[in-house]
This record gives structure tokens, C-alpha cells and sequence, in this order.
């Protein structure tokens, strides 16, 4: 009986031996991958950094918790100077008030990274045009880290004498469908276009920074199922301005949920971006005529940039570059 006793003791020990050399082990090579992350986000970086993500409020759900963990990892590496929010943050009918409890699902305990409470430059997308858009530029009031000053407005990032000017616009009443559609879209025809139109005139004519950086909710290009009419009035409104100024190396928008990477031969100049969701993308997408890349996962874009070039990486839910590109002076043009 005592044998039999001693004999059972023995397997335990040994199970909890093998248990903790096991989770031992799982930690080892744990602390050694994050490391190496580490190390491999080290090499991505320049002078100045953004971080970009969209179309993400889905309460935590559909991968966006942890899309958002790895953001703030990145970002306790790379130290980006503003996360640009571009659009639908809310899903799906925006927000009613500055105390909607979305404000917290959707964003406050979602984006608690330490390193993530730094400056947010948020856009209007069009699920915020379903719900209170003055409620959304309000929440600057509230939180220290929404800094939203207008529906559209400009922001320039300077270090180690690199400049990148980011221009932020509001798209959904650039587009003919929403203004129209006023039961879905009360304050999108109330928003004055041409006016918005002409700031964007003066704000790329008087643009000296090494890099300009332009980004709406919607796109200009993309491969999507959406009204081609969006796409339609994006281009009559921008692309001649793009051409007139010659200054905008970047377009970025989110709204289709993928990523996709376009450089057309439209007389801009510029590359053109659809950032993916940073929670439930849509996976399928294909080339379109100047597609350089397309892919069907979730995820978020790092911008690095320094005097000679600035590169935009597209980073998936695992941490992985899935691809990225650089614009040098000698590709402006």
C-alpha cells in the first residue's frame, strides 16, 4: 500500500517536473521571438513614423484586440508620432454622444497599449455619417489623445529635419450617393464640398515638406464591390488637384477592408493605398490595372520616412510585412 502510495507520488512529481520544464521551455522561446521581433521591427525604422488603421470597430471582436496589442508592441519600438485613424472606428451606425459606450468597446479598452496612448488623428468614415459626426469631433474634448480640431484639417511631422505634411480630408461628402441618401446620411449633404475642395487647393500649393501624405476614408482606386459612382466622384474631385500641385506622393485611404497597393499612370505622381481592416477584412480582391499588391488579410500600415525616401509597410494581424514600397525624391515627379 505504502509502495503503491510512493509510486503515484513519484508520477506526480515527475508530471509537474515535466509540466514546468515544458512551460519553462514555452517561455524561453516566447521571450526569444519577441526579441527577435524586436529586433526586426529595429531595422524598419527612419526619422519619422505613422502608424495608420481604419475600418475597426468591431468591440474587440473579429481579430481586433489583437491587431491592436500588436500595434502597441510595434509602437513601443518604432515610437510613431500620430495614429491616423482613417474612418469607421464605429461600426455601424457611428456614435450618438460623446458618452456612447462604443467610445470604450470600440476604442478606449481596446487601444490600451501604453505605448498607444499617444496622439490619434482621426477621420470621419462614412459609418460615423450614420450616427451624431459632431459627437466624433467632440470626444477631442473628452479624450486626451482623439485629437480631431475639424472634419478635415492638416498636420506636419518633423524630426531630425525630415518633414512629412499629412493631409486629412473628409470624404463621405465628396461623394455624390451619400449626400443624396439623407435618411442613412442626415449630415453629409449639410457639409459644404466645394469649400472643402478649395482648402485642400491652398493646403497642397502651400506644402514645402519632403513628403505629402493625403488621406480620406475612401478610395480614388481599388478593386471593390462598391458603387463604382464612389470611386467616380473621388477622381473628378482629386486627381486634378494631384495633378495640378505635383506634390502628393501618397493617397491612403481604408472603407474596402483588404490591402491594396496601386501606382497608376494618371499624371499624379502618386502611389495610391487601401489599408485593410484593423478587424474583419474582406478577404477576396483582385488586380486591378496598376494593382503592385493586393492581399485579403486583416491588418494596419507603418509609414517610415527620412530625408531620401519614405516607405509604407503593410503589416498583417501576425506581425508580418506583408509588403512594402518606397518613394525616393527621384520618384516624384
Amino acid at each position: 500500500m505504502q509502495r503503491s502510495i510512493f509510486r503515484k507520488r513519484r508520477l506526480a512529481s515527475l508530471r509537474m517536473f515535466h509540466l514546468l520544464l515544458l512551460l519553462g521551455l514555452s517561455l524561453s522561446l516566447s521571450l526569444r521571438s519577441a526579441a527577435q521581433e524586436a529586433s526586426r521591427w529595429e531595422t524598419m525604422k527612419r526619422d519619422v513614423c505613422l502608424f495608420m488603421a481604419n475600418d475597426m470597430g468591431r468591440n474587440g471582436y473579429y481579430g481586433q484586440r489583437d491587431i491592436a496589442r500588436l500595434m502597441g508592441d510595434m509602437a513601443d519600438v518604432l515610437g510613431p508620432e500620430t495614429i491616423i485613424a482613417a474612418g469607421d472606428v464605429h461600426h455601424f451606425s457611428g456614435v450618438q454622444s460623446t458618452s456612447d459606450p462604443l467610445w470604450l468597446t470600440n476604442y478606449e479598452l481596446i487601444y490600451d497599449h501604453p505605448e498607444l496612448m499617444t496622439e490619434w488623428s482621426p477621420i470621419l468614415g462614412n459609418h460615423e455619417y450614420r450616427g451624431n459626426t459632431q459627437a466624433v469631433l467632440d470626444y477631442a474634448h473628452v479624450s486626451r489623445r482623439w485629437t480631431m480640431p475639424a472634419r478635415y484639417y492638416t498636420r506636419s511631422y518633423t524630426d531630425e529635419a525630415t518633414s512629412v505634411r499629412v493631409v486629412f480630408l473628409d470624404t463621405t461628402p465628396l461623394i455624390t450617393k451619400y449626400r443624396l441618401d439623407t435618411a442613412v446620411y442626415p449630415d453629409a449633404c449639410k457639409q459644404d464640398a466645394e469649400a472643402q475642395l478649395q482648402w485642400l487647393d491652398r493646403t497642397l500649393s502651400e506644402a514645402k515638406e519632403d513628403w505629402v501624405i493625403v488621406v480620406g476614408h475612401h478610395p480614388v482606386y481599388a478593386d471593390t464591390g462598391k458603387d463604382t459612382s464612389e470611386r467616380e466622384d473621388m477622381q473628378h474631385r482629386l486627381l486634378p488637384l494631384f495633378r495640378k500641385h505635383g506634390n502628393v506622393d501618397v493617397y491612403a485611404c481604408g472603407h474596402i477592408h483588404n490591402f491594396q497597393h496601386i501606382s497608376p499612370k494618371d499624371g499624379t505622381g502618386a502611389d495610391y493605398v487601401v489599408n485593410s481592416a484593423a478587424s474583419l477584412s474582406r478577404p477576396k480582391v483582385s488586380p486591378i490595372k496598376g494593382s503592385v499588391f493586393t492581399s485579403g488579410k486583416p491588418g494596419f500600415s507603418v509609414i517610415e520616412a527620412d530625408k531620401t525616401s519614405l516607405v509604407w509597410y503593410f503589416v498583417d494581424a501576425e506581425g508580418n510585412i506583408l509588403h512594402s514600397f518606397a518613394r525616393s525624391k527621384q520618384a516624384r515627379h
